[in-house]
């Protein structure tokens, strides 16, 4: 699948780039300890502005998900699974990604996945697998 590169702003440049070690950072509250995705300026809990980019697991499960069979971009063929995946680190903590390496058919609400990334221009996509 040819990835099409998202737009880099200030707010999201940091979770971008932050694949090309291949270790998944999410926007962290320093101050109270909430993730939050997508990316935000100021912690929605605690209303501090002490928020950088740190390291999780990269491990999670699939929450929900739907199986495009639509071609929507050149590059992108159907059939392909797009997923909401809940991270480890925090209950409702989601990363809306695609599910790759397995059959469509073949994915379960509750499977157990784990992140990898596929670069696109100076960004670094985060999908997973089981």
């Amino acid at each position: 699948m040819q990835r099409v590169a998202p737009p880099l702003t200030t707010r999201t440049a940091d979770f971008w780039r932050s694949g090309a070690d291949g270790v998944l950072r999410i926007a962290h509250c320093r101050a109270c300890g909430l993730y939050m995705h997508p990316p935000q300026p100021l912690c929605r809990r605690c209303h501090s502005f002490d928020v950088g980019f740190d390291p999780v697991s990269g491990r999670g499960m699939v929450y929900s998900f739907t199986i495009n069979r639509y071609q929507w971009k050149p590059g992108m063929p159907p059939p392909y699974v797009i997923a909401d995946v809940e991270l480890a680190e925090q209950a409702g903590l989601f990363v809306q990604t695609n599910i790759v390496g397995v059959a469509v058919e073949d994915v379960a609400i509750g499977m157990a996945v784990k992140v990898e990334f596929e670069q696109a221009g100076d960004a670094f996509i985060p999908v997973f697998r089981p």
